[in-house]
Protein backbone atom coordinates (compact mmCIF):
# COMPACT_ATOMS: atom_id res chain seq x y z
CA UNK A 1 0.00 0.00 0.00
CA UNK A 2 1.53 3.27 -0.97
CA UNK A 3 0.41 6.59 1.38
CA UNK A 4 1.37 9.85 -0.09
CA UNK A 5 3.04 11.75 3.19
CA UNK A 6 4.91 10.71 6.61
CA UNK A 7 3.11 7.84 7.62
CA UNK A 8 3.50 4.65 8.68
CA UNK A 9 1.78 0.78 9.23
CA UNK A 10 0.66 -0.27 12.62
CA UNK A 11 0.16 -3.81 13.10
CA UNK A 12 -1.87 -5.08 15.85
CA UNK A 13 0.83 -7.31 17.99
CA UNK A 14 4.00 -5.57 15.83
CA UNK A 15 7.19 -4.98 17.83
CA UNK A 16 7.56 -1.28 16.42
CA UNK A 17 6.90 1.40 19.18
CA UNK A 18 8.39 4.41 17.78
CA UNK A 19 6.48 7.02 19.60
CA UNK A 20 5.94 8.32 22.79
CA UNK A 21 2.87 6.48 23.84
CA UNK A 22 3.43 3.09 22.41
CA UNK A 23 1.59 2.43 19.50
CA UNK A 24 -0.67 -0.22 21.06
CA UNK A 25 -1.47 2.34 23.30
CA UNK A 26 -3.29 3.97 20.13
CA UNK A 27 -4.71 0.76 18.87
CA UNK A 28 -8.76 0.84 18.60
CA UNK A 29 -10.60 -2.38 17.81
CA UNK A 30 -9.27 -2.28 13.73
CA UNK A 31 -6.17 -4.27 12.81
CA UNK A 32 -4.85 -1.53 10.63
CA UNK A 33 -4.55 1.81 11.90
CA UNK A 34 -2.47 4.92 10.33
CA UNK A 35 -0.82 6.85 12.69
CA UNK A 36 1.41 9.68 12.06
CA UNK A 37 5.32 10.09 12.77
CA UNK A 38 5.82 12.65 15.58
CA UNK A 39 9.34 14.37 15.07
CA UNK A 40 11.33 13.98 18.39
CA UNK A 41 13.61 17.38 17.95
CA UNK A 42 11.46 20.65 18.68
CA UNK A 43 9.84 21.05 21.74
CA UNK A 44 6.61 21.87 22.62
CA UNK A 45 5.99 25.70 22.74
CA UNK A 46 3.06 27.51 23.72
CA UNK A 47 1.75 28.29 20.09
CA UNK A 48 1.45 24.73 19.15
CA UNK A 49 -0.86 22.30 20.22
CA UNK A 50 -0.43 19.64 22.89
CA UNK A 51 -0.56 16.01 21.91
CA UNK A 52 -3.42 14.21 24.09
CA UNK A 53 -1.80 10.38 24.38
CA UNK A 54 -4.29 7.33 24.71
CA UNK A 55 -3.10 7.14 28.59
CA UNK A 56 -5.80 8.10 30.43
CA UNK A 57 -3.51 8.49 33.80
CA UNK A 58 -0.70 10.37 32.13
CA UNK A 59 -3.85 13.01 31.21
CA UNK A 60 -4.83 12.83 34.23
CA UNK A 61 -1.36 14.05 35.57
CA UNK A 62 -1.04 16.97 33.07
CA UNK A 63 -4.84 18.21 33.83
CA UNK A 64 -3.95 18.04 37.70
CA UNK A 65 -0.78 19.78 37.19
CA UNK A 66 -2.37 22.76 34.35
CA UNK A 67 -5.62 22.87 36.24
CA UNK A 68 -6.13 24.80 39.72
CA UNK A 69 -8.01 23.00 42.25
CA UNK A 70 -11.89 23.58 42.35
CA UNK A 71 -13.20 23.38 45.74
CA UNK A 72 -16.70 21.20 46.11
CA UNK A 73 -19.27 22.92 47.04
CA UNK A 74 -21.33 20.25 48.45
CA UNK A 75 -18.72 18.15 50.33
CA UNK A 76 -21.88 15.58 51.38
CA UNK A 77 -23.30 14.44 48.36
CA UNK A 78 -19.81 12.61 47.59
CA UNK A 79 -19.22 11.32 50.92
CA UNK A 80 -21.85 9.22 51.86
CA UNK A 81 -20.13 8.06 54.70
CA UNK A 82 -20.77 11.52 56.28
CA UNK A 83 -24.27 12.09 55.09
CA UNK A 84 -27.10 11.12 57.41
CA UNK A 85 -29.56 11.58 54.14
CA UNK A 86 -28.24 8.57 52.00
CA UNK A 87 -26.70 6.30 54.08
CA UNK A 88 -30.26 4.27 54.19
CA UNK A 89 -30.49 4.02 50.40
CA UNK A 90 -26.69 2.70 50.13
CA UNK A 91 -26.19 -1.21 50.09
CA UNK A 92 -24.35 -3.05 53.12
CA UNK A 93 -20.55 -3.37 53.24
CA UNK A 94 -20.88 -7.10 52.64
CA UNK A 95 -21.59 -8.42 49.58
CA UNK A 96 -23.51 -11.14 50.46
CA UNK A 97 -26.15 -8.95 51.22
CA UNK A 98 -29.21 -8.46 48.47
CA UNK A 99 -32.44 -6.13 47.90
CA UNK A 100 -35.44 -7.70 48.14
CA UNK A 101 -38.60 -5.95 47.59
CA UNK A 102 -41.57 -6.87 49.83
CA UNK A 103 -45.54 -5.34 49.84
CA UNK A 104 -47.89 -4.67 52.46
CA UNK A 105 -51.95 -5.42 51.99
CA UNK A 106 -52.30 -1.27 51.27
CA UNK A 107 -50.35 -2.10 48.35
CA UNK A 108 -47.43 0.04 49.12
CA UNK A 109 -43.96 -2.00 49.26
CA UNK A 110 -40.54 -1.46 51.17
CA UNK A 111 -37.48 -2.96 49.94
CA UNK A 112 -34.96 -4.19 52.77
CA UNK A 113 -31.43 -5.88 52.44
CA UNK A 114 -31.22 -9.55 53.18
CA UNK A 115 -28.26 -11.80 53.72
CA UNK A 116 -27.96 -15.30 51.32
CA UNK A 117 -29.23 -17.75 53.86
CA UNK A 118 -32.19 -15.54 54.97
CA UNK A 119 -34.77 -17.73 55.98
CA UNK A 120 -38.70 -16.28 55.84
CA UNK A 121 -38.68 -16.05 59.77
CA UNK A 122 -35.77 -13.96 59.87
CA UNK A 123 -37.42 -11.76 56.83
CA UNK A 124 -40.70 -11.34 58.83
CA UNK A 125 -38.93 -10.01 62.01
CA UNK A 126 -36.88 -7.79 60.12
CA UNK A 127 -40.13 -6.51 58.77
CA UNK A 128 -42.38 -6.52 62.34
CA UNK A 129 -39.02 -4.40 63.77
CA UNK A 130 -39.53 -2.17 61.01
CA UNK A 131 -43.31 -1.65 60.64
CA UNK A 132 -43.43 -1.14 64.82
CA UNK A 133 -45.67 -4.02 64.83
CA UNK A 134 -47.22 -4.59 68.18
CA UNK A 135 -47.36 -8.22 68.44
CA UNK A 136 -44.57 -10.68 66.64
CA UNK A 137 -46.76 -13.49 66.57
CA UNK A 138 -48.54 -14.92 62.86
CA UNK A 139 -46.52 -12.77 60.86
CA UNK A 140 -45.90 -14.80 57.61
CA UNK A 141 -44.22 -14.38 54.21
CA UNK A 142 -46.72 -14.85 50.71
CA UNK A 143 -45.76 -15.28 47.98
CA UNK A 144 -48.28 -13.95 45.31
CA UNK A 145 -48.92 -14.03 41.62
CA UNK A 146 -51.93 -11.83 40.59
CA UNK A 147 -52.19 -12.78 36.93
CA UNK A 148 -52.49 -16.71 38.10
CA UNK A 149 -54.53 -16.35 41.00
CA UNK A 150 -51.94 -17.69 43.28
CA UNK A 151 -50.66 -17.16 46.87
CA UNK A 152 -48.90 -19.58 49.33
CA UNK A 153 -47.75 -19.00 52.85
CA UNK A 154 -43.76 -19.64 52.81
CA UNK A 155 -42.61 -22.08 55.78
CA UNK A 156 -40.43 -20.40 58.18
CA UNK A 157 -37.43 -22.18 57.36
CA UNK A 158 -37.59 -21.55 53.84
CA UNK A 159 -34.40 -19.29 52.13
CA UNK A 160 -35.77 -16.59 50.58
CA UNK A 161 -33.14 -16.09 47.88
CA UNK A 162 -34.06 -19.20 46.80
CA UNK A 163 -37.56 -18.99 46.38
CA UNK A 164 -36.83 -15.64 44.31
CA UNK A 165 -34.32 -17.17 42.26
CA UNK A 166 -37.07 -19.55 40.84
CA UNK A 167 -39.35 -16.57 39.49
CA UNK A 168 -39.78 -15.90 35.85
CA UNK A 169 -38.16 -12.27 35.38
CA UNK A 170 -41.23 -11.25 33.30
CA UNK A 171 -43.73 -12.26 35.50
CA UNK A 172 -45.78 -10.64 38.51
CA UNK A 173 -44.40 -12.40 41.39
CA UNK A 174 -44.37 -10.63 44.83
CA UNK A 175 -43.79 -11.16 48.32
CA UNK A 176 -46.58 -10.08 50.91
CA UNK A 177 -46.24 -8.92 54.48
CA UNK A 178 -49.55 -9.87 55.86
CA UNK A 179 -51.23 -11.90 59.08
CA UNK A 180 -51.52 -15.65 58.49
CA UNK A 181 -53.63 -17.02 61.68
CA UNK A 182 -53.56 -20.39 60.03
CA UNK A 183 -50.38 -21.57 59.46
CA UNK A 184 -50.06 -23.51 62.60
CA UNK A 185 -53.98 -24.09 62.91
CA UNK A 186 -53.20 -27.51 62.86
CA UNK A 187 -50.87 -28.43 65.96
CA UNK A 188 -52.88 -25.50 68.05
CA UNK A 189 -56.13 -27.33 66.65
CA UNK A 190 -56.08 -30.25 64.71
CA UNK A 191 -58.14 -30.25 61.55
CA UNK A 192 -60.77 -32.27 61.84
CA UNK A 193 -59.82 -35.36 58.91
CA UNK A 194 -63.11 -37.33 57.73
CA UNK A 195 -62.63 -40.94 58.51
CA UNK A 196 -63.10 -41.56 54.37
CA UNK A 197 -59.57 -39.44 54.06
CA UNK A 198 -57.71 -41.93 55.98
CA UNK A 199 -56.80 -45.04 54.12
CA UNK A 200 -55.67 -47.32 57.55
CA UNK A 201 -59.18 -46.24 59.22
CA UNK A 202 -58.97 -49.32 61.33
CA UNK A 203 -56.75 -47.21 63.77
CA UNK A 204 -59.69 -45.24 64.73
CA UNK A 205 -61.43 -47.74 65.96
CA UNK A 206 -59.02 -47.72 69.39
CA UNK A 207 -60.35 -44.36 70.26
CA UNK A 208 -57.73 -41.96 67.90
CA UNK A 209 -59.49 -39.57 66.04
CA UNK A 210 -58.26 -39.66 62.10
CA UNK A 211 -56.41 -36.05 62.96
CA UNK A 212 -55.01 -37.25 65.87
CA UNK A 213 -53.89 -40.29 64.20
CA UNK A 214 -51.98 -38.35 61.65
CA UNK A 215 -50.55 -36.00 64.12
CA UNK A 216 -49.07 -38.70 66.28
CA UNK A 217 -47.74 -40.58 63.51
CA UNK A 218 -46.06 -37.59 61.80
CA UNK A 219 -44.37 -36.65 65.25
CA UNK A 220 -43.54 -40.17 66.83
CA UNK A 221 -42.22 -41.79 63.77
CA UNK A 222 -42.05 -39.27 60.82
CA UNK A 223 -44.80 -41.52 58.75
CA UNK A 224 -48.23 -40.09 58.02
CA UNK A 225 -51.42 -42.65 56.49
CA UNK A 226 -52.49 -42.23 53.37
CA UNK A 227 -54.88 -39.55 52.41
CA UNK A 228 -57.31 -40.22 49.82
CA UNK A 229 -60.62 -38.74 48.33
CA UNK A 230 -62.05 -37.26 45.38
CA UNK A 231 -61.29 -34.35 43.80
CA UNK A 232 -61.42 -31.97 40.37
CA UNK A 233 -58.44 -31.76 38.63
CA UNK A 234 -58.39 -29.47 35.27
CA UNK A 235 -57.88 -31.37 32.17
CA UNK A 236 -54.23 -30.33 30.13
CA UNK A 237 -55.29 -28.19 27.49
CA UNK A 238 -58.72 -28.26 27.70
CA UNK A 239 -61.54 -26.53 30.29
CA UNK A 240 -63.35 -29.18 31.79
CA UNK A 241 -63.10 -30.42 34.61
CA UNK A 242 -63.07 -34.15 35.67
CA UNK A 243 -63.53 -35.71 38.83
CA UNK A 244 -60.93 -37.86 39.65
CA UNK A 245 -59.58 -40.49 42.58
CA UNK A 246 -56.49 -39.39 44.36
CA UNK A 247 -54.02 -40.94 46.71
CA UNK A 248 -51.23 -38.94 48.40
CA UNK A 249 -48.24 -41.53 49.63
CA UNK A 250 -44.94 -40.17 50.95
CA UNK A 251 -43.69 -41.15 47.46
CA UNK A 252 -45.84 -38.70 46.05
CA UNK A 253 -49.20 -38.08 44.50
CA UNK A 254 -51.01 -40.97 42.47
CA UNK A 255 -54.43 -40.66 41.00
CA UNK A 256 -56.87 -43.92 40.13
CA UNK A 257 -57.97 -44.27 35.71
CA UNK A 258 -60.65 -46.84 37.64
CA UNK A 259 -62.90 -45.39 40.12
CA UNK A 260 -61.14 -45.74 43.34
CA UNK A 261 -59.74 -48.65 42.59
CA UNK A 262 -55.62 -49.40 44.42
CA UNK A 263 -54.66 -51.88 42.34
CA UNK A 264 -50.72 -50.73 40.95
CA UNK A 265 -52.12 -51.57 37.08
CA UNK A 266 -54.72 -48.72 38.09
CA UNK A 267 -52.61 -46.21 39.85
CA UNK A 268 -50.82 -43.26 37.77
CA UNK A 269 -48.24 -41.18 39.33
CA UNK A 270 -48.85 -37.19 39.37
CA UNK A 271 -46.30 -35.32 41.11
CA UNK A 272 -42.98 -35.94 43.62
CA UNK A 273 -43.57 -34.27 46.79
CA UNK A 274 -40.23 -33.43 47.30
CA UNK A 275 -40.25 -30.97 44.23
CA UNK A 276 -43.76 -29.40 44.78
CA UNK A 277 -45.22 -26.19 46.12
CA UNK A 278 -49.00 -25.97 47.05
CA UNK A 279 -50.94 -22.66 46.17
CA UNK A 280 -53.76 -21.73 46.85
CA UNK A 281 -56.01 -20.59 43.68
CA UNK A 282 -57.84 -17.06 44.26
CA UNK A 283 -60.81 -16.51 41.82
CA UNK A 284 -60.62 -19.69 40.35
CA UNK A 285 -64.30 -19.57 38.99
CA UNK A 286 -63.67 -16.92 36.89
CA UNK A 287 -60.04 -17.74 35.93
CA UNK A 288 -59.77 -21.57 35.11
CA UNK A 289 -63.73 -22.24 34.84
CA UNK A 290 -63.76 -24.41 38.02
CA UNK A 291 -66.84 -25.92 39.55
CA UNK A 292 -66.09 -24.43 42.89
CA UNK A 293 -64.53 -21.80 44.90
CA UNK A 294 -62.14 -24.44 46.75
CA UNK A 295 -59.34 -25.12 44.38
CA UNK A 296 -55.71 -25.34 45.31
CA UNK A 297 -52.96 -26.15 42.29
CA UNK A 298 -49.43 -27.83 42.91
CA UNK A 299 -46.35 -27.17 40.52
CA UNK A 300 -42.59 -27.31 40.30
CA UNK A 301 -41.05 -25.74 43.03
CA UNK A 302 -37.67 -25.28 40.87
CA UNK A 303 -39.12 -24.25 37.85
CA UNK A 304 -40.49 -20.70 36.78
CA UNK A 305 -43.99 -20.52 36.78
CA UNK A 306 -45.92 -21.64 33.94
CA UNK A 307 -49.38 -21.97 33.25
CA UNK A 308 -48.80 -25.32 31.31
CA UNK A 309 -46.57 -26.70 34.49
CA UNK A 310 -49.94 -26.17 36.98
CA UNK A 311 -52.08 -29.18 38.08
CA UNK A 312 -55.40 -27.75 38.92
CA UNK A 313 -57.51 -29.10 41.91
CA UNK A 314 -60.92 -28.26 43.51
CA UNK A 315 -61.97 -29.84 46.66
CA UNK A 316 -66.11 -29.82 47.32
CA UNK A 317 -65.68 -27.61 50.40
CA UNK A 318 -63.28 -25.37 52.23
CA UNK A 319 -62.49 -28.47 55.02
CA UNK A 320 -61.73 -30.50 52.62
CA UNK A 321 -59.14 -28.14 50.82
CA UNK A 322 -57.72 -27.49 54.28
CA UNK A 323 -57.31 -31.37 54.87
CA UNK A 324 -55.58 -31.75 51.44
CA UNK A 325 -53.41 -28.69 51.53
CA UNK A 326 -52.19 -29.66 55.14
CA UNK A 327 -51.60 -33.04 54.11
CA UNK A 328 -49.22 -31.56 51.70
CA UNK A 329 -47.42 -29.69 53.86
CA UNK A 330 -46.97 -32.67 56.62
CA UNK A 331 -46.27 -35.34 54.08
CA UNK A 332 -43.09 -32.97 52.44
CA UNK A 333 -41.84 -31.06 55.59
CA UNK A 334 -42.61 -34.17 58.16
CA UNK A 335 -41.30 -33.19 61.92
CA UNK A 336 -39.50 -29.39 60.08
CA UNK A 337 -43.04 -28.28 60.72
CA UNK A 338 -43.14 -28.96 64.11
CA UNK A 339 -40.12 -27.48 64.78
CA UNK A 340 -40.74 -24.57 62.98
CA UNK A 341 -44.49 -24.25 65.24
CA UNK A 342 -42.40 -24.57 68.51
CA UNK A 343 -39.95 -21.97 67.38
CA UNK A 344 -42.73 -19.90 66.65
CA UNK A 345 -44.42 -20.02 70.36
CA UNK A 346 -41.16 -19.00 71.91
CA UNK A 347 -40.52 -16.15 68.94
CA UNK A 348 -42.25 -13.43 71.36
CA UNK A 349 -39.63 -14.50 74.20
CA UNK A 350 -36.67 -15.18 72.40
CA UNK A 351 -36.59 -12.24 69.47
CA UNK A 352 -37.87 -9.53 71.90
CA UNK A 353 -34.87 -8.16 73.93
CA UNK A 354 -36.93 -6.01 76.49
CA UNK A 355 -39.18 -8.81 77.39
CA UNK A 356 -39.08 -10.58 80.49
CA UNK A 357 -38.70 -14.58 80.59
CA UNK A 358 -42.70 -15.03 81.30
CA UNK A 359 -43.28 -12.80 78.18
CA UNK A 360 -44.02 -9.54 79.91
CA UNK A 361 -42.02 -6.52 79.23
CA UNK A 362 -39.65 -5.71 81.85
CA UNK A 363 -41.68 -2.65 83.27
CA UNK A 364 -44.51 -4.55 83.38
CA UNK A 365 -42.90 -7.53 85.28
CA UNK A 366 -42.20 -5.21 88.27
CA UNK A 367 -45.38 -4.68 88.65
CA UNK A 368 -47.08 -7.20 91.39
CA UNK A 369 -50.93 -7.38 92.04
CA UNK A 370 -52.47 -5.00 95.40
CA UNK A 371 -55.05 -5.35 97.68
CA UNK A 372 -56.31 -2.30 99.36
CA UNK A 373 -59.68 -3.26 100.55
CA UNK A 374 -58.27 -4.28 104.32
CA UNK A 375 -58.25 -1.41 107.12
CA UNK A 376 -54.44 -2.19 107.48
CA UNK A 377 -53.45 -1.08 104.13
CA UNK A 378 -52.49 -2.82 101.24
CA UNK A 379 -51.24 -6.42 100.85
CA UNK A 380 -49.43 -7.73 98.06
CA UNK A 381 -51.23 -11.03 96.59
CA UNK A 382 -49.33 -13.84 96.34
CA UNK A 383 -51.68 -16.61 94.72
CA UNK A 384 -51.56 -16.56 90.75
CA UNK A 385 -54.91 -17.23 90.84
CA UNK A 386 -56.48 -14.94 93.46
CA UNK A 387 -54.86 -11.70 90.74
CA UNK A 388 -56.44 -13.02 87.86
CA UNK A 389 -59.62 -12.80 89.18
CA UNK A 390 -58.80 -9.42 90.66
CA UNK A 391 -57.84 -8.40 87.59
CA UNK A 392 -60.95 -9.59 85.57
CA UNK A 393 -63.05 -7.79 88.69
CA UNK A 394 -61.07 -4.46 88.18
CA UNK A 395 -61.96 -4.67 84.33
CA UNK A 396 -65.22 -5.60 85.05
CA UNK A 397 -65.94 -2.89 87.40
CA UNK A 398 -63.90 -0.37 85.23
CA UNK A 399 -66.35 -1.06 82.35
CA UNK A 400 -69.39 -0.36 84.91
CA UNK A 401 -67.91 3.05 85.89
CA UNK A 402 -67.58 3.59 82.03
CA UNK A 403 -70.72 2.86 81.07
CA UNK A 404 -72.23 4.33 84.05
CA UNK A 405 -69.94 7.54 83.64
CA UNK A 406 -71.06 8.14 79.60
CA UNK A 407 -74.98 6.95 80.05
CA UNK A 408 -75.51 10.33 82.43
CA UNK A 409 -78.07 13.24 80.95
CA UNK A 410 -75.71 15.61 81.83
CA UNK A 411 -72.89 14.29 80.03
CA UNK A 412 -71.69 16.30 77.50
CA UNK A 413 -71.38 14.59 74.21
CA UNK A 414 -68.12 15.41 73.30
CA UNK A 415 -66.71 13.83 76.05
CA UNK A 416 -66.02 10.36 74.34
CA UNK A 417 -65.63 10.39 70.63
CA UNK A 418 -67.67 8.52 68.42
CA UNK A 419 -65.06 8.04 65.95
CA UNK A 420 -62.90 5.97 68.49
CA UNK A 421 -62.92 2.59 66.31
CA UNK A 422 -61.32 4.67 63.35
CA UNK A 423 -58.22 4.41 65.20
CA UNK A 424 -58.48 0.47 66.24
CA UNK A 425 -56.61 -2.18 63.83
CA UNK A 426 -60.04 -4.50 63.55
CA UNK A 427 -61.78 -1.04 62.02
CA UNK A 428 -61.37 -1.64 57.75
CA UNK A 429 -64.20 1.75 56.94
CA UNK A 430 -65.85 0.92 53.43
CA UNK A 431 -64.61 -2.40 52.45
CA UNK A 432 -66.74 -4.51 50.42
CA UNK A 433 -68.34 -7.67 51.86
CA UNK A 434 -66.44 -9.61 49.36
CA UNK A 435 -62.88 -7.87 50.00
CA UNK A 436 -63.91 -8.61 53.34
CA UNK A 437 -64.07 -12.84 52.92
CA UNK A 438 -60.85 -12.37 50.92
CA UNK A 439 -59.36 -10.70 53.54
CA UNK A 440 -60.45 -12.93 56.23
CA UNK A 441 -59.29 -16.06 54.16
CA UNK A 442 -56.34 -14.95 53.09
CA UNK A 443 -55.06 -14.53 57.11
CA UNK A 444 -56.12 -17.42 58.03
CA UNK A 445 -60.13 -18.64 58.47
CA UNK A 446 -59.55 -19.87 62.04
CA UNK A 447 -62.45 -19.25 64.51
CA UNK A 448 -62.94 -16.04 66.22
CA UNK A 449 -61.32 -13.89 63.25
CA UNK A 450 -62.83 -10.78 62.77
CA UNK A 451 -63.19 -7.38 61.74
CA UNK A 452 -65.58 -4.00 61.68
CA UNK A 453 -66.85 -2.29 58.59
CA UNK A 454 -69.36 0.16 57.26
CA UNK A 455 -71.84 -1.16 56.16
CA UNK A 456 -72.49 -0.68 52.10
CA UNK A 457 -76.46 -1.47 52.47
CA UNK A 458 -77.59 0.50 55.50
CA UNK A 459 -76.51 3.67 56.15
CA UNK A 460 -74.79 4.68 59.81
CA UNK A 461 -74.63 0.94 59.90
CA UNK A 462 -71.88 -1.45 60.51
CA UNK A 463 -70.92 -4.86 59.95
CA UNK A 464 -69.28 -7.38 62.41
CA UNK A 465 -67.38 -9.75 59.90
CA UNK A 466 -66.36 -12.89 62.01
CA UNK A 467 -64.71 -16.29 61.25
CA UNK A 468 -66.18 -19.75 62.50
CA UNK A 469 -66.11 -22.95 61.19
CA UNK A 470 -64.05 -22.48 58.17
CA UNK A 471 -67.09 -19.66 56.96
CA UNK A 472 -66.82 -16.26 57.42
CA UNK A 473 -70.46 -14.81 59.10
CA UNK A 474 -72.03 -11.05 58.88
CA UNK A 475 -74.01 -9.61 61.91
CA UNK A 476 -75.55 -6.06 61.40
CA UNK A 477 -74.70 -3.31 63.99
CA UNK A 478 -77.11 -0.67 63.89
CA UNK A 479 -77.52 2.39 66.09
CA UNK A 480 -80.51 3.40 68.31
CA UNK A 481 -81.79 5.48 70.80
CA UNK A 482 -82.61 5.19 74.10
CA UNK A 483 -82.91 8.28 76.94
CA UNK A 484 -81.90 10.78 74.53
CA UNK A 485 -78.24 9.30 73.72
CA UNK A 486 -76.81 7.23 71.18
CA UNK A 487 -76.15 3.33 71.53
CA UNK A 488 -75.22 -0.02 69.26
CA UNK A 489 -76.61 -3.20 69.28
CA UNK A 490 -76.96 -6.42 67.42
CA UNK A 491 -79.56 -8.11 68.93
CA UNK A 492 -82.55 -5.80 68.71
CA UNK A 493 -81.68 -3.46 71.34
CA UNK A 494 -81.62 -6.04 74.10
CA UNK A 495 -77.65 -5.04 74.61
CA UNK A 496 -76.25 -1.71 74.36
CA UNK A 497 -73.05 -0.59 73.86
CA UNK A 498 -71.98 3.55 73.44
CA UNK A 499 -69.34 2.45 70.72
CA UNK A 500 -67.70 0.03 68.99
CA UNK A 501 -64.64 -0.68 70.82
CA UNK A 502 -67.05 -1.26 74.46
CA UNK A 503 -68.99 -3.88 71.94
CA UNK A 504 -65.82 -5.51 70.88
CA UNK A 505 -64.75 -5.44 74.52
CA UNK A 506 -67.42 -7.14 75.42
CA UNK A 507 -67.51 -9.71 72.90
CA UNK A 508 -63.81 -10.81 73.68
CA UNK A 509 -65.21 -12.17 76.95
CA UNK A 510 -68.67 -12.95 76.08
CA UNK A 511 -70.11 -14.78 73.04
CA UNK A 512 -73.56 -12.94 73.44
CA UNK A 513 -75.33 -13.64 70.57
CA UNK A 514 -72.20 -14.58 68.38
CA UNK A 515 -71.03 -18.65 68.14
CA UNK A 516 -67.49 -17.80 69.26
CA UNK A 517 -65.78 -14.73 71.42
CA UNK A 518 -63.92 -12.01 69.29
CA UNK A 519 -59.71 -13.61 69.25
CA UNK A 520 -57.85 -12.57 66.45
CA UNK A 521 -58.37 -8.95 64.85
CA UNK A 522 -57.78 -8.95 61.28
CA UNK A 523 -54.91 -6.65 60.54
CA UNK A 524 -53.05 -4.86 57.52
CA UNK A 525 -50.18 -3.28 58.33
CA UNK A 526 -48.69 -0.91 55.91
CA UNK A 527 -45.24 -1.12 55.52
Amino acid sequence: MEVAGPWTEVFEGSERNETSGGASDLLGSSTLTLTPLIADSPSVRRSQPILITANRSRGAELLSSSVPSIPNPFPELCSPSKSPVLISSLPPTTIDKHLIKVYGEDSHSRSVWVSQEATAREVCHMLVQTAHCSDQENWALLELLPALGLERCLEDHEVVLEVKGSWSLKGDTKFVFCKNYAKYEFFRKPVLFPESMISDSADISKGMTSSQLIQQNLLRSGTCPEIQGFLHVKESSRKAWKRVYFFLRRSGLYNSTKGSSKEPRHLQYVADLEDLNVYTVVNSRKLYGAPADFTFCIKPSKNPIRVQDLKLLCAENEQSRTCWTSAFRLFKYGKQLHCNYQLSKSAPRSLEGSKHKDGKPESEASLVAMDFSGKAGGRVIQNPREAQSVEMEEGQAWRRRESLRCSLTNLNSNARPTSIHKSQPWFHGGVSRKETQRLIEKQGLVDGMFLIRESQQHAQCFVLSLCHKLKTKHYLVIPCEEGGRKYFTMDDGLTLFIDLLQLVEFHQINKGILPVCLKHPCVCVAL
